[in-house]
């Protein structure tokens, strides 16, 4: 049986969770980045505004583990304004958001405001000017994964996202790995 390789990468800003290029060549993708072995795949998506913790493996099995629903991902969000008390608990019970065009609500999750997050460094493309007015972070915890699911809830209390970043997937932790950097982990604990 092949050995498998299992990475969690520092997705940078302005990269798609792809390996190759298919069409035209008009994103960065993450093959661009490191030299991957054959197979591997990211297991689950960030889109290109989002960056932090992608879990990449050569191995189908645990990428099926880590998408489970019991497996949580911790995000941190730097949104508009100072979501209120009532926000975070309407977030925290679950909000009214579109996917593929039908009214989806979100399973409940774990969400508080948080320091700024001074360990991330400044985007290359600036967020906004400060004179649009404050920004704060909160961090939420989900165990679902929809297409932009997060940005969606934080609009839908009227805190738009500026910056997305995931910090964790199960026990794997960002930490200090820097933006394109690569550390391995182990598969184990997602079985």
């Amino acid at each position: 049986m092949a050995e498998h390789t299992h990475f969690a990468l520092h997705k940078p800003f302005g990269f798609i969770s792809q390996f190759i290029h298919k069409g035209k060549r008009t994103k960065r993708v993450l093959g661009e980045l490191q030299d991957f072995p054959e197979g591997m795949m990211a297991i689950g998506r960030l889109d290109e505004n989002t960056e932090g913790l992608i879990l990449l493996t050569t191995d189908g099995m645990t990428s099926e583990n880590v998408r489970r629903k019991t497996v949580e991902k911790e995000y941190y969000a730097q949104v508009d304004g100072f979501p209120n008390e009532a926000a975070i608990k309407k977030l925290m019970n679950g909000v009214e958001i579109g996917i593929k065009g039908e009214k989806y609500i979100t399973l409940p999750c774990s969400v508080k405001v948080i320091e700024d997050p001074i360990a991330f460094p400044p985007r290359e493309k600036k967020i906004r000017d400060e004179r649009h007015g404050p920004t704060s972070w909160i961090s939420i915890t989900i165990t679902e994964g929809k297409y932009r699911q997060v940005r969606k809830m934080t609009a839908a209390v009227g805190h738009a996202t500026l910056r997305l970043v995931r910090v964790r997937v199960g026990e794997v932790k960002l930490d200090n790995l820097k933006s394109g950097e690569i550390k391995p982990f182990d598969p184990k604990q997602f079985e």
